[in-house]
C-alpha cells in the first residue's frame, strides 16, 4: 500500500534497505487476487531476500463480496505464503449501519473466517472509517458477535485527528485481539509527518502492545512524501521505540561489584 507506484522488486528492495523484516503485500495492484503464477512469484522474491511476507491486505468488504471472490483471495494468500488475510467489515460506518447490513457482516464473517482457517489462514478486519470498525468500541463489538477469537482479529491505527488519550484508550479496549498495527504520523488531521513526530504515541503502544500474544507485525503506511528514505528513517525511529520498551520490560540488574 505504502508503495503501490513502484514494482514489488522495489518494494522489497526498500525493505530490504529499511531493516525492516516482513511486507504486507496488496491485492490491489501488486497481488491481484487469483493471478497465483504472480503470488508465487512475489512469496520467492519476498523470501530470497531474507524478508517474510506478513499477510495479504485484500479488499474483500465482508458482507457484500461474491463468495467466488472470498474463495480466490483465500487461495491467492495461501500462494503468497501469507499467514493472514486483511479484509473489510462492510460498507457503512457503525453508526449508520442497520440490523440488516450488521447481520450480514457478522454472517459473512463466520463462514470467511472459517474457509481461512480451513486453509490455516488468519482473517483480520482492516480498523477503518466508512466500517462497522471505524470505532474501537463497534469493533470489539462486532468480534464478540463474530466469535471467532482464535481464527479473527482486528488490525488497528490511530485514528485520523484523535488526540492521543483517545486513541489509546481504544487500543486498551482491544487488547488481546489486535493482530497487527499500522504504524504512521498524521497531525492533525491527514497531513503525514515522519513517525517521530509522533514518538510519545508510539511508545505507548508497543508498551501496551509488549506480550500481547495477538500481535505479529507493525507494518508502515502512509510514509511521508511515499519516499524510500523516509521509510528509512521512520524504521530507526521503530527499531528505537522498540528498543526502549524491551529495556523498560527487562531493565538491566544492578552492577553488585560496582555498589560493593
Amino acid at each position: 500500500m505504502t508503495f503501490r507506484s513502484h514494482a514489488p522488486a522495489d518494494v522489497i528492495r526498500f525493505a530490504a534497505d529499511a531493516r525492516l523484516k516482513a511486507i504486507e503485500w496488496g491485492g490491489d495492484v501488486h497481488v491481484p487476487a487469483g493471478d497465483f503464477v504472480c503470488a508465487k512469484e512475489v512469496k520467492d522474491r519476498t523470501v530470497d531476500a531474507g524478508l517474510a511476507v506478513a499477510s495479504y491486505g485484500s479488499y474483500l468488504r465482508l458482507g457484500s463480496s461474491p463468495r467466488s471472490e472470498q474463495e480466490a483471495a483465500v487461495e491467492t494468500a495461501v500462494a503468497l505464503g501469507a499467514p493472514r488475510i486483511r479484509v473489510w467489515a462492510g460498507t457503512r460506518g457503525s453508526e449508520d449501519a442497520g440490523a440488516h447490513h450488521w447481520a450480514a457482516v457478522v454472517r459473512d464473517a463466520r463462514e470467511f473466517a472459517d474457509t481461512a482457517a480451513s486453509a490455516d489462514v488468519l482473517v483480520g478486519l482492516e480498523f477503518h472509517g466508512g466500517t462497522l470498525t471505524d470505532r474501537a468500541e463497534s469493533t470489539a463489538a462486532l468480534l464478540s458477535e463474530i466469535e471467532r477469537d482464535s481464527r479473527l482479529g482486528t488490525y488497528w491505527q490511530p485514528p485520523q485527528g484523535m488526540p492521543d488519550s483517545e486513541a489509546l484508550r481504544g487500543l486498551d479496549l482491544l487488547a488481546g485481539n489486535v493482530l497487527a498495527v499500522h504504524a504512521f504520523s498524521w497531525w492533525p488531521t491527514d497531513e503525514r509527518r515522519p513517525l517521530a513526530d509522533r514518538s510519545d504515541l508510539w511508545r505507548a503502544v508497543l508498551e501496551r502492545m509488549r506480550g500481547q500474544d495477538s500481535l505479529n507485525d507493525v507494518l508502515f503506511e502512509f510514509v511521508l512524501g511515499d519516499s524510500a528514505t523516509q521509510l528509512a528513517r521512520d524504521a530507526g525511529t521503530l527499531r528505537r521505540l522498540i528498543e526502549e520498551a524491551s529495556r523498560e520490560a527487562h531493565p538491566e540488574p544492578p552492577d553488585i561489584a560496582a555498589a560493593r
